[in-house]
């Protein structure tokens, strides 16, 4: 039998201002086929093009990516604003009806950023437009300039709930992280569990409470450097071996009970 087969969610992009393109970021297929031991394939994120069920039959898990535009908010009951950025309605319309679907039926899915945020509006869940603009909270974007390690430097602590999933996975409490995002959870959805935070109170771990199978997300880019990172190893190691299990045929007991 193969190796498992991860749907990496592509993002949509102009090429050299005029082709657009379904790209997605080397890293995520290096860290799915070098630590999850899985492979690979990208996603178009549109469902004029594919749906939700042809995916979950071709696919064993699904690796929700980060990306430059955000979810749209009308998706959580909101008006756009300048704050909210840009756009992709496509994804967002294939996406969080995949994320619905994977956790109800226990099919692995991990969320990285942008995947995190589609997560927790895919259950019902809010998000804040900038997440710097809020009292109390630091800059967790990344800096505009410098080189790719800069970029992905470790800038602040994440701290788990005691015992929970996260710590259990980690085998740590407390970790340090990279941080690459603007957006963030303003209200969890009512199956959403925040399972870890970082210094200044943004939410930075969750997964569904009840759900079948792997539903975890993170709001850093465990991507980078995901096979030498001991942060970012055991997470796509856990995600490897629930896909490796969905493909044999292992339906997952209830989360809290699996990992």
């Amino acid at each position: 039998m193969g190796r498992p087969v991860i749907g990496i969610i592509g993002n949509s992009h102009v090429l050299n201002d005029q082709y657009v393109v379904h790209a997605g970021g080397m890293m995520n297929s290096q860290a799915v086929a070098q630590v999850a031991g899985c492979m690979p394939i990208l996603v178009p994120s549109d469902p004029a093009l594919v749906s939700v069920g042809e995916l979950m039959d071709c696919c064993d898990g699904f690796l929700l990516t980060g990306g430059r535009p955000n979810v749209h908010p009308e998706e959580y009951g909101e008006e756009e604003t300048e704050a909210h950025g840009t756009f992709d309605r496509a994804r967002d319309a294939l996406v969080l009806a995949l994320t619905r679907a994977c956790v109800e039926t226990g099919q692995p899915v991990f969320g990285i950023c942008r995947g995190f945020q589609e997560m927790n509006v895919a259950m019902g869940g809010s998000l804040y437009p900038e997440i710097r603009d809020l009292p109390g909270r630091m800059n967790h974007r990344m800096p505009p300039d410098g080189t790719l390690e800069e970029k992905f430097e470790l800038r602040h602590n994440v701290r788990f709930t005691s015992g929970g999933v996260f710590h259990k996975v980690m085998g740590a409490d407390v970790v340090r992280t990279n941080t690459l995002h603007g957006q963030g959870i303003k209200a969890a959805g009512p199956r959403i569990v925040v399972d870890g935070y970082a210094e200044d109170g943004t939410p930075e771990a969750i997964y569904v409470d009840g759900a079948p199978g792997f539903t975890l997300a993170v709001q850093w880019h465990p991507e980078y450097e995901a096979a030498k990172d001991p942060v970012s190893r055991p997470l796509f190691e856990a995600f490897g071996k629930a896909a490796h299990d969905w493909s044999a045929g292992v339906r997952p007991a209830m989360l809290a009970r699996a990992v």
